[in-house]
């Protein structure tokens, strides 16, 4: 049975409203258009070019030993800028994920260290945790109606309590299974094994969105939800989905978060997210400009590590870390959303 003419116009601009990333680039094959994707790569070597020849920092920031911490060191703020990106593909803001890695992590030492768990039950129990956590977010936001800045900032000020009165308020040092730090610290290729993980979280999303129809429909609803609506995209479905996975990959980050520091303090988060969203949404302005993706988001993780790290070693005060990340955070809300709005497309 043929389609009517009605069926055959929705069909067509279901099919160009969740047309994949790739397909959507501004400015095509122009200077302009190479300009956008790769101007943050660019920045980012030339800030390593920079702190290596600047006299303060190069004896010590061009080594293998500061790559190799730097990457381990950033793992877990890029699995978390990773999850971030979920929700936030779809239009919505997830500011709990931070407190989610941080419960993760004292979950994670807690049931191992006051329970005697194993360390794969208190992992699974953990990463599971995670993944309730944002299912009720997203229960509340794509149910409910409720504002997602609001409910999932809520939901960080209620975590961190929680974990304040798991904890005591102390770190958890005991009774946490040695084979945890031990791969948290050891290395493979010369890189820590953690990097890998990051690595292989990378290409799964970036499969995930660029070239899967669930993909593409996370998309279509960042870009018009009540066109995707229309076409037959089950929005609040989709969007819901976004929070678990999210929720799920923060609860990894905790883990990983445990795995390098080797102990679990009574910490709200908040560390890890800023870098994190400033991550994301310089992520915004790259390879894919106006839309989040996870190589954007990688490449933004490495800027803005390099940059503090670099600023670090050059003997900067205490103050330039978050001031950088501040102001990073601030030009790529700026820059992604003009990108996102030049393109038609919500970005958070």
């Amino acid at each position: 049975m043929s389609l009517t003419n009605t069926e055959t116009v929705a069909t067509a601009a279901g099919n160009a409203a969740a047309a994949p990333p790739a397909d959507r680039r501004g400015g095509g094959g122009s200077w302009r258009g190479h300009a956008e994707r790769h101007a943050l790569l660019g920045l980012l070597v030339a800030v390593v070019a920079f702190f290596s020849l600047y006299p303060d920092s190069a004896q010590t920031f061009f080594t293998s030993s500061n790559a190799s911490m730097l990457l381990g060191n950033q793992s877990v703020v890029a699995l978390l800028a990773l999850a971030v990106i979920l929700p936030l593909v779809t239009g919505y803001f997830d500011f709990s994920l931070g407190a989610v890695a941080a419960l993760s992590s004292v979950l994670t030492a807690g049931l191992m260290s006051f329970h005697g768990w194993s360390l794969w039950a208190a992992v699974a129990v953990s990463v599971a945790a995670g993944a309730a956590i944002g299912a009720v977010n997203g229960l509340l936001v794509t149910r409910f109606g409720l504002n997602s800045f609001v409910t999932t900032l809520g939901m960080a000020t209620l975590l961190g309590g929680l974990v304040q009165w798991y904890t005591g308020g102390q770190t958890i040092l005991a009774g946490i299974d040695p084979a945890l730090p031990q791969f948290g610290s050891a290395t493979w290729l010369g890189l820590p094994r953690v990097v890998f993980i990051v690595a292989l979280a990378t290409v799964v999303l970036w499969y995930l969105l660029a070239h899967t129809p669930f993909g593409r429909r996370l998309y279509a609803i960042g870009s018009n939800p009540r066109s995707a609506r229309l076409v037959g995209v089950r929005v609040d479905r989709s969007a819901w989905t976004t929070f678990v996975m999210a929720g799920a990959l923060a609860g990894v980050a905790g883990v990983l978060q445990l795995a390098r520091a080797g102990s679990a303090t009574a910490d709200n988060g908040t560390g890890l997210l800023f870098p994190a969203l400033a991550a994301a949404f310089l992520g915004a302005t790259a390879v894919v400009p106006g839309f989040f993706n996870p190589v954007g988001t990688i490449i933004g993780v490495l800027f803005v590590s390099v940059s503090v790290s670099g600023l670090t070693l050059s003997g900067a005060s205490s103050w330039a870390s978050p001031v950088f990340n501040g102001a990073a955070l601030l030009v790529a809300v700026g820059l992604s959303t003009y990108l996102g709005r030049a393109r038609g497309v919500r970005t958070g």
